[in-house]
């Protein structure tokens, strides 16, 4: 059931100029972001680090632009009361809008090949870096596309749902900053400095897009997923008691 939802809610996305406008945003910022800001010819080092270095910013308000209409829609056209007399569990419905909207977000990742082959070409890269870079670029989008979700399973307006999804996204990702670390280094021991800093998105993808595929920075991304969509469900759960 699961996996006719995903499909249903995959073809949505492509149904409407969403997915097309994400992709082409995406793609647009990263060429920017990584040749221009990035400085991608003048460092005149092959690799990627200049475009990766710039997604957790791109996604702190694109997929929040992207999730927030994934539940807010069903609440204001009321079509969620249909969902809940389907014989699907919101469970398998949270699953299926999830992993939908979580391939669009991989499907701008694998159109960015040209990057891949641009450095390859200029030189000789680490490409088991840049894979893992990757990996680590998916796996944080599912985790602010998960708190994006459950933001729009709080309410019935996209905007709000957006708002909400970019200030909580905002803070994991400030977390771990240099600005943040040190504004608190005065005085909080260095134990409670990492552990401020281990809830920081950027810190475990640092790691990641350095090439360190540690199980701790998977592990994070992936509870960190589960957790908010848990808190999807029980919001949209919720709405069913009422």
């Amino acid at each position: 059931m699961v996996g006719t939802l995903f499909r249903r809610e995959f073809a949505s996305y492509f149904a409407t100029p969403v997915a097309y406008v994400f992709i082409l945003i995406f793609l647009m910022l990263g060429g920017v972001f990584s040749f221009y800001i990035g400085n991608f010819y003048e460092r005149g080092q092959a690799d990627l680090l200049p475009f990766f270095n710039f997604h957790p910013w791109l996604y702190l308000f694109l997929v929040p632009a992207m999730a927030m209409r994934s539940w807010s829609e069903e609440r204001k056209s009321g079509t969620i009361e249909l969902i809940m007399t389907l014989p699907v569990t919101i469970w398998q419905v949270m699953l299926g809008k999830f992993l939908a909207a979580w391939m669009v977000l991989g499907l701008a990742l694998i159109l960015t090949f040209p990057l891949w082959l641009t450095v390859n070409y200029l030189g000789n890269p680490d490409n088991g870096i840049i894979l893992a870079a990757y990996l680590g670029s998916w796996l944080m989008a599912g985790a602010f596309l998960a708190i994006g979700m459950c933001m729009s399973a709080l309410t019935k307006s996209q905007v709000v749902a957006f708002i909400l999804a970019v200030v909580v996204c905002f803070l994991f990702v400030l977390s771990g900053s240099g600005i943040v670390l040190d504004a608190f280094k005065g005085w909080m021991s260095p134990m409670m400095l990492d552990t401020l800093a281990s809830f920081s998105f950027l810190t475990h993808f640092e790691s990641m897009a350095k090439g360190v595929i540690a199980l701790n920075d998977v592990g994070y991304f992936l509870i960190a997923i589960g957790i908010w969509l848990y808190g999807g469900f029980l919001a949209v759960e919720q709405k069913k008691a009422e």
